[in-house]
């Protein structure tokens, strides 16, 4: 069996959930004991067989927009004779003229579901570019079964030709020492004391707005100081999250650490003291399944495919409901016996997601359309 895949999103896109897939889809794919054959395709030095050859870097070609995915790719898939071509990237890329087989990984419809959340360049090639991917692809493979639902409800797609594949916690997210994880952020970061986590962007979707009201209640009333800390890119001049902390006089207790590179992630996991995950809307959600591996306590929104995720290992709570959510927080942060019980519970659920199973269960899939 002889698969091609477009491993672009693991180079281009490394840091995201589409990035963090693709690489550790890759990565454990080369893993497995069978000899299929993998064949990686992107523009510039090329994967092959997972490992990185040097080749003549390729650029568009002048005048012919999409070149290496409509022209060259097609002719290199046939060129090479693969059975099937795998587009991780919620199919984006797929080529116009279909050669082989071919599958693809549709994370989530959010420029349908909440288009008002989604970039206008991205918006536009989604809306555009989806329908020909669904009307195209041999079999869809995405990651919950809230997705699933979307997919059907949305194209029509026969629900007996979607395979539902979870992602998991990379790696490196684990247990350590609570102590080892504090003192590096004091040390790197400047980050000491007891506080709340959220990590995972800070657009509207993500509900961060509703997540610093309810922690503005909550504080007030907690006889000990928790901070709030925020990692990621603020977009300065269009985002309004500075803007509200200051309206909300949390200018002590919120703090912004820019961007964190992936390694340090399970530290802030480890260190915190509640991670809270607010957002609407999910096709997955990795953020509470890394907090779990690393052993945070999680308060999660109990919306999407979150629930189906995290199982009995996180609490949960109507992400729209800011009193409750407030009021769940104070809870939490104050009783330390059931925030350790929960730790544990999420711990144990997060176990259950590893990227070989993931793997196994994608080359499976392979199989299954080059046999069909």
């Amino acid at each position: 069996m002889k698969v091609g895949i477009d491993a672009r999103g693991a180079v281009w896109y490394r840091g995201t959930g589409i990035g963090t897939y693709t690489y550790q889809l890759l990565h454990h794919l080369k893993q497995r004991p069978e000899k299929d054959s993998y064949r990686l395709f992107w523009p510039g030095e090329e994967y092959v067989s997972l490992d990185i050859s040097s080749r003549k870097d390729f650029s568009e070609v002048e005048g012919e927009e999409h070149y290496w995915e409509q022209t060259y790719l097609p002719k290199a898939i046939a060129k090479e004779k693969l059975d099937l071509y795998h587009v991780p990237q919620n199919g984006i890329g797929l080529p116009q003229v279909k050669k082989c087989k071919q599958v693809v990984t549709i994370h989530d419809l959010i420029p349908y579901v909440y288009p008002e959340t989604t970039g206008k360049k991205y918006l536009q090639t989604f809306l555009n570019d989806m329908p020909h991917i669904v009307e195209s692809c041999d079999r869809i493979i995405t990651v919950s079964q809230c997705s699933k639902k979307d997919i059907t409800n949305i194209f029509g797609y026969p629900a007996d030709k979607i395979d539902v594949i979870p992602e998991a916690p990379e790696p490196f997210y684990r247990l350590m020492s609570k102590e080892v994880a504090r003192k590096k952020l004091a040390e790197k970061y400047g980050i000491a004391g007891n506080f709340v986590l959220y990590v995972g962007g800070f657009g509207p979707r993500k509900n961060v707005r509703g997540l610093l009201v309810a922690f503005s209640l909550a504080q007030k009333e907690l006889p000990a100081q928790f901070k709030l800390v925020l990692p990621g890119r603020l977009q300065k001049e269009a985002d309004p999250t500075e803007g509200l902390v200051n309206a909300l006089k949390l200018e002590d207790r919120v703090v912004f650490p820019g961007f964190i590179p992936p390694e340090d992630l399970p530290c802030f996991y480890r260190a915190c003291s509640l991670f809270v995950y607010p957002s609407f809307y999910e096709g997955f959600g990795l953020p509470p399944l890394e907090a779990m591996a690393c052993g945070a306590p999680v308060l999660c929104a109990n919306t999407s495919s979150l629930p189906e995720v995290v199982g009995d290992g996180a609490e949960m709570i109507n992400p729209f409901d800011t009193i409750a959510m407030a009021k769940k927080i104070y809870h939490l942060l104050l009783s330390r016996e059931e925030a350790a019980q929960l730790s544990e519970r999420g711990i144990k659920r997060a176990k259950e997601f590893t990227w070989a199973r993931t793997a196994a269960q994608t080359a499976e899939v392979y199989k299954k359309i080059c046999n069909a």
